[in-house]
């Protein structure tokens, strides 16, 4: 079996106005760390120090309400469930200055309100109390944490506790933070628009989110901050702009309005010189080849998922597509099957590599038809 080689032509109207090399580069950024990520293909725009091991503070919740989401999805758990709660939560923050939602001690509160607590007011004690109620004890969920983890490839990551406590092998990367974004927001995007409440009140006690963004840019919808002595200010932020997602995690800044602002720099560097250009939808039909013995003369080749690139703006009528499909193809192929690969490049540059796949059933020939095709493959016509 071998392969054969097809250069695809791609057209797209947008403004060739530019290239990719009149693109500048990121902003300067007070953070020790930083990504930059397209939602909708992954792609990482600007990135500093992103595999750098860090201690990831509050941020750490978002892994946490993933969690609490996940059992919550599987059945396990309810946003109704009244969780009691235990004196080692009621104490988080009590002799120091932690973040608190203020729960008492062995009073019932429910999940839902813990959610939002930990979420909005970044609440430690919330935090110990979900993790509680849902593994039994904090060390248990944070077993559930690395499992996750490691599930959603976040290969630099290590969890200990479920608020971002600074201790000894916890911690996480700007990379790692991104990618759990990414999978909260498409696997649980109602429990995702939580991020994007300004203010929650419990116990007669009304508090803001700190995420100063959600306040000055009304495309951002999240996502969390964190500080410690040992993470220096830290934000986690994505914004949708013209049906646009792009995720941002800064590191180690010096201070609140510094977080913020370098979000906020990278979040409009992205949008402003970087486009998403969709290539083909789910299933859509790349091209069609010739298939022996078959009840059709060819099978039609597509993606089994939608397919898009980013790119610097106005270089997508620089997008190359190149399709190797095995040959010959021989019915009967089944819809979803493998037949090639796509390889999508930009400047001789790979931007991604997808599996191309048969979008319908050839189901075999008649016999006459089968025996035809026979003669003809072994004479290579």
């Amino acid at each position: 079996m071998h392969s054969i080689r097809l250069l695809l032509v791609l057209l797209i109207a947008l403004p060739a106005i530019g290239n990719a090399r009149s693109v500048p580069e990121a902003p300067p950024l007070e953070a020790d760390a930083y990504i930059l990520m397209d939602a909708a293909t992954g792609q990482v725009i600007a990135e500093h120090d992103a595999d750098q091991r860090r201690s990831p503070a509050s941020i750490t919740k978002v892994m946490t309400s993933y969690v609490a989401f996940e059992e919550i999805a599987a059945g396990r758990a309810a946003m109704d469930d009244e969780v009691l709660i235990s004196e080692k939560a009621w104490r988080q923050g009590i002799d120091s200055s932690q973040s608190r939602m203020f729960i008492e001690v062995g009073s019932r509160v429910p999940l839902e309100a813990l959610l939002h607590g930990m979420i909005v007011q970044s609440g430690n004690d919330a935090s110990v109390a979900i993790a509680e109620h849902l593994a039994g004890s904090e060390a248990g969920f944070a077993s559930m944490m690395n499992a996750t983890a490691k599930r959603l490839g976040m290969t630099n990551s290590r969890f200990q506790n479920a608020s971002g406590m600074p201790v000894e092998q916890h911690y996480s990367t700007a990379r790692d933070i991104a990618k759990l974004i990414h999978a909260h927001i498409k696997d649980f995007p109602d429990g995702y628009a939580i991020y994007s409440e300004k203010e929650f009140t419990y116990n007669e006690i009304r508090q803001f989110n700190r995420n100063r963004l959600l306040w000055r840019d009304d495309t951002v919808d999240g996502v969390k901050t964190g500080y410690t002595s040992e993470s220096g200010y830290c934000l986690a932020s994505s914004a949708v702009r013209d049906g646009r997602r792009l995720i941002s995690v800064v590191l180690g800044t010096p201070s609140p309005s510094q977080r913020t602002q370098d979000s906020l720099a990278l979040l409009n560097y992205g949008y402003r010189f970087f486009d998403t250009v969709t290539l083909f939808g789910a299933g859509e039909e790349v091209q069609k080849r010739p298939i022996y013995g078959g009840a059709q003369p060819e099978v039609a080749i597509g993606v089994a998922e939608a397919l898009s690139v980013t790119v610097p703006r106005d270089a997508a009528d620089a997008i190359k597509l190149d399709a190797e499909i095995r040959s010959p193809l021989r019915a009967p192929i089944a819809a979803g099957e493998r037949l090639g690969t796509l390889t999508v490049t930009l400047d001789d540059e790979t931007l991604l590599v997808e599996p191309l796949v048969a979008t319908g059933d050839v189901p075999e020939g008649g016999i006459f038809k089968r025996l035809f095709d026979a003669v003809r493959l072994r004479l290579g016509v």
